[in-house]
């Protein structure tokens, strides 16, 4: 008998477009023998378009996995994991936990910093603390870690809403794109080096894929560059020496555990160029599934294929969900 599977996509994001995308690969990847796709796509104002058909408690019908294709906020955050777990449906991905305080940038650096992973020198700064007429605070936040700066929102993905600030004068406008999008906001210290990759797939006992190297035709990686210009150059496997490849698959697998995810991920580093040495930017809980995605593309180098890779989410998705059957929830 084929698995029926819900295919969760859209939602109400800056990503929402990217998410259609995912989406569509997603379907196309997956065998027609062996899986009936149900499509349920969340529009842009929250409503869900079918109606999802939930199993009754012991019947044989229904949706028996979902597979979010589900990017930033409201779908990669632990809210719609959440609703998952109440539904007691299998899901593919990380389970509330991870997906929660991965998305938020600054818990997840909290979280692998502890661990004593390496992250870049960051600050945060809240909605209610920012007074745009304040130049003096502005100067002293942006140069608490030295020109060029990031600023991006806590809660987003894709590069919405981030900026590179060189000057002063650039701080205020980037901030106000950054508040567009969450109400707390990241000033990161600028790495001068190379951009890299690293896929990551497993519950347990997790693995990363071959990293690669993102070449980015703008000044850095942003939303453009990454889905609208097609101008971006990937290496697939990263131009790196074995050392240098270990090193970043070591990194990606610890960051994975650091924040307790399962079923995928997709880890981003920066390499600064004057020390050599390797930071983890953010880890993505439902990565990109586009054509051009590079989570798929690095599995694909390191020997599984696309289906196989879906295949083998969905296989993840139903593993867990039998451990958790085990869980007893009352006296």
């Amino acid at each position: 008998m084929k698995l029926r599977v819900a295919v969760l996509y859209g939602g109400r994001t800056g990503e929402h477009e990217v998410s259609l995308r995912s989406a569509e690969s997603v379907v196309a990847a997956m065998e027609p023998s062996r899986y009936e796709v149900e499509r349920i796509l969340i529009t842009k104002e929250g409503r869900w378009t079918p109606r999802p058909i939930l199993p009754e408690p012991g019947a044989n019908a229904g949706i028996e996995v979902v597979f979010p294709v589900l990017h930033g906020t409201f779908g990669e955050d632990g809210t719609v994991q959440g609703l998952l777990e109440l539904a007691d449906l299998p899901y593919v991905g990380a389970g509330v936990l991870a997906s929660s305080v991965s998305m938020d940038k600054e818990i997840m650096k909290r979280l692998i910093a502890d661990r004593g992973l390496p992250v870049v020198d960051y600050q945060v700064m809240h909605r209610c603390q920012l007074q745009p007429t304040d130049t003096t605070g502005a100067r002293i936040l942006a140069q608490g870690c030295g020109f060029p700066v990031f600023v991006k929102p806590a809660n987003l993905g894709s590069s919405v809403g981030i900026s590179k600030v060189k000057t002063i004068e650039e701080f205020w406008p980037a901030v106000n794109l950054a508040l567009e999008f969450d109400r707390k906001i990241l000033v990161e210290r600028g790495i001068v080096g190379r951009e890299f990759e690293c896929s990551v797939l497993g519950n347990q006992d997790p693995v990363a894929s071959l990293p690669c190297e993102i070449l980015p035709s703008r000044d850095f990686y942003d939303y453009e560059d990454k889905y609208l210009l097609d101008q971006a150059r990937t290496v697939v496997p990263a131009d790196l020496s074995a050392q240098q490849t270990e090193q970043i698959r070591r990194l990606a697998v610890e960051c994975y555990q650091a924040v307790e995810c399962e079923g995928m991920a997709r880890v981003d580093f920066l390499m600064e160029s004057a020390s050599g040495k390797f930071f983890i930017n953010e880890i993505n809980t439902i990565p990109g599934f586009t054509s051009i995605s590079m989570y798929p593309k690095m599995w694909e180098a390191t020997g599984l294929p696309y289906p196989k890779l879906i295949d083998r989410l969905i296989e993840l998705a139903l593993e867990r969900h039998r451990q958790k059957q085990k869980i007893r929830y009352y006296r």
